[in-house]
């Protein structure tokens, strides 16, 4: 699967926070990337603003514009409120779960754990970022690769408490995933109205 390999940072400085890198990269330059950056730019048009939170939540959650519109289908048809469904469906993914059960510092980092067959899901090693973890499963570590420096570096003094959907068990270096989290509970400042207003149209 495809997935974006440019700079961070540019990312970052399009948006005004810091999605994939680092805080003080965009601290440093708080203004949008290329030659006409730091110019006073026009007004963003109501579409634009739209399709700029679509973006948005595509570069936080790491998914491209096919898989994306295909999970915003599937809410769709669910019943309730379509944009808290999406959000849902998107944090159980199981590289958003590994990344929130700080076995990795990063979603990226996540997916190259998931990648790299260093997770299990129920026991059973799962190497598809995008599946789709259910309530109740229990996500963690393979036997192996619990001695890996990059998941005890990022153990290391996590708050497991800040998410209060997921029970991280430490002796067995694994979390079980109790419900979807209520939208109120996820810490992203997307504005899922939007995205789907934008589908709307």
């Amino acid at each position: 699967m495809a997935r974006y390999t440019g700079p961070k940072s540019r990312i970052d400085r399009r948006f005004g926070e810091a999605i994939l890198g680092n805080p003080k990269v965009q601290a440093k330059r708080n203004f949008p990337p290329g030659q006409h950056g730091n110019n006073r730019r026009r007004k963003t048009s109501e579409y634009g603003v739209m399709l700029a939170e679509k973006q948005k939540a595509k570069y936080t959650y790491g998914v491209l514009e096919k898989q994306f519109r295909n999970m915003f289908d599937k809410a769709a048809r669910t019943s309730g409120i379509t944009g808290e469904i999406l959000l849902q469906n998107l944090e159980s993914r199981l590289d958003n779960i590994v990344y929130r059960l700080g076995i990795a510092p990063t979603r990226r980092a996540a997916r190259q754990l998931v990648n790299h067959k260093h997770i299990v899901v129920d026991g059973k090693v799962v190497g598809i970022p995008s599946y789709s973890v259910k309530p109740g499963q229990i996500v963690g570590v393979r036997e192996r690769s619990k001695s890996l420096e990059v998941v005890q570096n990022a153990l290391a003094g996590f708050n497991h408490a800040k998410y209060p959907w997921i029970e991280w068990d430490e002796s067995q270096k694994a979390g079980k995933y109790l419900h979807k989290p209520e939208r109120a509970d996820i810490p992203e400042t997307i504005k899922e109205q939007l995205i789907v207003e934008l589908y709307s149209k």
